[in-house]
Order: structure tokens, then C-alpha cells, then sequence
């Protein structure tokens, strides 16, 4: 059975777990903080950060773009296309999503310094960085369900982990007012079960 280390509200890894929900694979999932005493993550990632995915050999990868891409290659899934451009496609959403989660975690970072030891303008250039994403985004998704083609791939996947991500950390983002179309698509996707079974132990 595949183990997969992580934390709950990590995006990263509710990236991974949705993936193997959606191909309705097998795994464990092991809560691992990295920042804790105990942490064992160092034993199976040099980097000591998560998520992580252990084969049943033993065999440890990481990261969430190589195991993201690890899945598919064992699914009968169409999650990521197989012809090179759509495939392009679909990872370049993935990365944008990632590129926010990266913004969101270093903000996240920064604000549990004191404050006065807070770095406001590096904040502002994640903040920034995070608009002109959702921006994007959002002149993507106009008048689409989907992030990509007629149905769910690993650029759906990406970004709803991404947005419960903010939703999480900065809820204060009035990001549903700004980006009427990631609002409409956020809307249809978030009933889906495996997403929904990720949040089952969120806390």
C-alpha cells in the first residue's frame, strides 16, 4: 500500500490526496509536521517538507509535482492528457496553483514573526503576486466548468487546493467579489466527493 506524509491543511498535500481519490487508490495517509520535535519527514525527504509519497519498495518521492505526475502514471485516469500540449496545458495550471500556494505559505510565514519583525513589504510582493494569479485565473475560466477541456483534470484539482488554502490562511480575501468566474467554478467544483472527503479532517 502507498503511504503518503503530509499534513491536513497543506495544499500541497490535499493536492496529492486528491489525486489519489479521484483514481481511487489505496493509500495511508500519516500526519507529519515537519516543524515538530518529533517529526520523522527528514527520514524520508532531505528537504524535510511535505508532502511525500512512499512506495510500497520503500521508494520516497517528492515533490507534489512529481508525485502528482508519479499517480498518473499508475492510473487509468485521464487526470493529466498524455499528448505533450494539453499535458503542458494542465501542468502550467498546476504550477500557477503551486506558485500561489508558495505566495501564500512565505505570508503566512512572515505574519507568525512579531511584528515588528515583520517584513510588510516582502508580504505585499506574495500578496501581489497572488492577485495577478487569481487575475489570470479568472480570464482563463471564463465561461468554462472545467480549468481545462470538458472534464476534471489535475488543474481542477491544483487550484481548489490552492483556493481552500486561502480560504484557510486569509480569509479575508475578498476573493469571490474580484474573480466572478473562479467564484462560478469554485461553485461546481467543491461538491465533488473527493473534495469533500478531504475536508473531513480539516481542522
Amino acid at each position: 500500500m502507498l503511504t503518503l506524509m503530509g499534513t491536513l491543511n497543506s495544499p500541497y498535500t490535499r493536492k496529492v490526496r486528491l489525486m489519489l481519490l479521484e483514481n481511487n487508490i489505496l493509500h495511508k495517509f500519516v500526519i507529519d509536521l515537519p516543524r515538530d520535535i518529533d517529526s520523522k519527514i527528514a527520514k524520508f525527504n532531505p528537504l524535510k517538507r511535505i508532502p511525500v509519497l512512499i512506495l510500497e519498495d520503500g521508494t520516497c518521492i517528492f515533490d507534489s509535482p512529481v508525485i502528482t505526475d508519479y499517480i498518473d502514471s499508475i492510473s487509468e485516469s485521464d487526470l493529466i492528457p498524455k499528448d505533450i500540449f494539453n499535458r503542458m496545458l494542465v501542468k502550467r495550471w498546476e504550477a500557477i496553483a503551486d506558485g500561489i500556494m508558495d505566495a501564500a505559505v512565505q505570508i503566512r510565514i512572515e505574519r507568525d514573526r512579531k511584528i515588528e519583525q515583520q517584513d510588510q513589504l516582502l508580504i505585499d510582493k506574495y500578496n501581489d503576486a497572488i492577485s495577478l494569479a487569481l487575475s489570470f485565473l479568472d480570464h482563463e475560466l471564463h465561461s468554462k466548468t472545467f480549468c481545462h477541456g470538458s472534464r476534471i483534470t489535475l488543474a481542477d484539482l491544483a487550484l481548489i487546493s490552492a483556493i481552500i488554502y486561502l480560504d484557510f490562511r486569509q480569509p479575508e480575501r475578498n476573493w469571490r467579489e474580484q474573480y466572478p468566474n473562479i467564484k462560478l467554478w469554485y461553485g461546481h467544483i467543491y461538491s465533488r466527493d473527493s473534495i469533500q472527503d478531504s475536508l473531513l479532517v480539516c481542522v
